[in-house]
């Protein structure tokens, strides 16, 4: 599989981010960028354009658009994946990272252990969905998925 090498994000019809939503925008991104496996799949009779690939990550229309180009910028695909599906599992991890935040300040390590656990697992939900909403666009990796499920939350979380 080839990879992502350098990732944007759109933010132009959003509020402006948090401190907070711009720290969590930074990490998932390097995070991304240190290990990811993002691969186009042929389209028809055409070969997918080697990568490896820049991605623009936006909403817009209140859905959610991957630009992808080459590493010359050169356009490659772009697909627009309905943010219905994400709602709820992105509410949801919301809910528990406040949670999980708040324990860590308060809360014994066996309570902090056992709500990371559940984010965690929320997490690994958002990441099975982003791969089901990329099937047969993009082929990536269930760690990939989990990276760009962190970006979706922040991208949700600006909006």
């Amino acid at each position: 599989m080839t990879r992502l090498i350098d990732i944007a994000i759109d933010d132009s019809t959003l509020p402006p981010p948090t401190p907070e939503i711009e720290q969590e925008r930074k990490v998932a991104i390097f995070d991304l960028l240190e290990a990811n496996s993002f691969a186009l799949p042929p389209r028809g009779d055409r070969a997918a354009p080697d990568g490896p690939y820049r991605l623009n990550l936006a909403i817009r229309d209140k859905r959610l658009v991957f630009d992808i180009r080459t590493e010359a910028e050169a356009e490659v695909a772009e697909f627009r994946l309905s943010l219905g599906p994400f709602r709820q599992v992105v509410k949801d991890y919301f809910h528990i990272c406040e949670s999980y935040f708040d324990a860590v300040k308060k809360l014994p390590p066996s309570q902090i252990e056992t709500i990371d656990m559940a984010r965690r697992g929320i997490h690994d939900e958002g990441a099975r969905i982003v791969q089901e909403r990329l099937d047969g666009k993009a082929e990536v990796d269930r760690d990939t998925a989990r990276r760009l499920f962190t970006l979706i939350c922040v991208l949700h979380w600006g909006g």
